[in-house]
């Protein structure tokens, strides 16, 4: 990855955190605490965790990384799954379920070149 696309990819994963702490800053209801709380820690831990793989110490350490962003990702987009099905089906909450796919898919893409590079060197 460039330089470049890990930078845009870090900065994608920060606007993304900035969004789900102010739609959920909106959301009122006292039995969506937990769920917002979960989802918040899920999504901010999606940046957290690409920007720790960007300054990994090892090969393995990027990797796991990377893997740890990738499964943040899908408990986020779960949980806004959840928070749409309880009724916010807002434009935003849309957006950042597509968001938080489209994170995942590029997480995974990378998990991807990441074990074609290691394939290729076993042979």
């Amino acid at each position: 990855m460039s330089e470049e696309n890990k930078y845009l990819l870090e900065e994608r994963t920060l606007e993304f955190s900035v969004r789900i702490v102010k739609h959920c800053s909106r959301l009122k209801q006292p039995a969506l605490q937990s769920i917002r709380d979960q989802l918040i820690r899920s999504a901010t831990s999606i940046g957290a965790n690409y920007a720790e793989a960007n300054n990994a110490a090892s090969r393995t350490d990027f990797r796991n990384k990377i893997f740890i962003a990738k499964k943040e990702a899908a408990e986020t987009k779960y949980w806004l799954s959840l928070i749409i099905k309880l009724g916010d089906d807002t434009e935003e909450a849309q957006y950042l379920k597509e968001e938080a796919q489209g994170i995942l898919m590029t997480l995974q893409k990378i998990i991807n070149t990441l074990r074609d590079k290691s394939e290729n060197r076993k042979r």
